[in-house]
């Protein structure tokens, strides 16, 4: 069990709270964003307090971090986030729904992994990836760090996914698809070959490539 504070006062937030606290083992004990972003000193019946002194309120060596965040501007505002806090010395907890299937897979730091996912064996998670529900992650597959799965995709098997990749509604990897840095695969579509260009926008079935995600932001 870890005392937890919760990076965020939205949505996403409230729902890592209840989660948390509903089917886990862990105790929140407090929120925190930005100070730039604070127009409330309690959430949830918590204290609220700014993420720049989280360490005088909360010292790393007594307190864990979770940032469950969304796929703003491709995983980065998450990715930053993350790494601001390891740098401050925290460590962060994952959250596996009870009602997710995992199979004693590896799983990074920072993932919010949410009920109905199947995650089969000898498949890896990296740090900061999230995985709403109803997802399908095929055998021997590799998903890299600060991914965004939304729902009911399937990754087929012996596919390697690099990071800050995002995944809309209802779409589908085949099995030993390699697929690069920062690629968007929209809603409904279906990838059915390696992506090797990074920050691609791929969307139809089967998908093909859009144009770049360079300055593209997904919200």
């Amino acid at each position: 069990m870890a005392k937890v504070i919760i990076f965020g006062l939205l949505d996403t937030a409230e729902l890592a709270h209840y989660y948390l606290e509903n089917d886990s083992e862990h105790d929140v004990v407090a929120f925190t964003v930005h100070k730039a972003y604070i127009n409330t000193d309690k959430f949830k019946g918590l204290p609220v307090v700014p993420f720049e002194e989280l360490e005088r309120y909360y010292p790393a060596n007594l307190f864990t971090l979770f940032a469950p965040l969304t796929a703003k501007n491709m995983n980065r505002l998450r990715e930053d986030v993350y790494l601001t806090g390891k740098r401050k010395g925290y460590n962060f907890i994952s959250y596996v729904s009870s009602q997710a299937t995992a199979f004693n897979t590896k799983i990074g730091e920072n993932c919010f992994i949410l009920e109905n996912n199947t995650i089969q064996p000898f498949t890896s998670i990296g740090n900061n990836v999230v995985l709403w529900s109803g997802n399908h992650i095929g055998h021997h597959s590799k998903v890299g760090d600060h991914c965004f799965f939304t729902s009911h995709v399937v990754l087929s098997g012996n596919c390697v996914v690099e990071s800050h990749c995002f995944f809309g509604v209802n779409s589908t990897v085949r099995d030993f698809c390699n697929i690069s840095q920062g690629t968007l695969l929209g809603m409904a579509s279906s990838l059915n070959n390696d992506v090797n260009e990074p920050w691609g926008i791929y969307v139809g079935s089967p998908a093909k490539r859009k144009g770049s995600r360079l300055s593209y932001e997904v919200y």
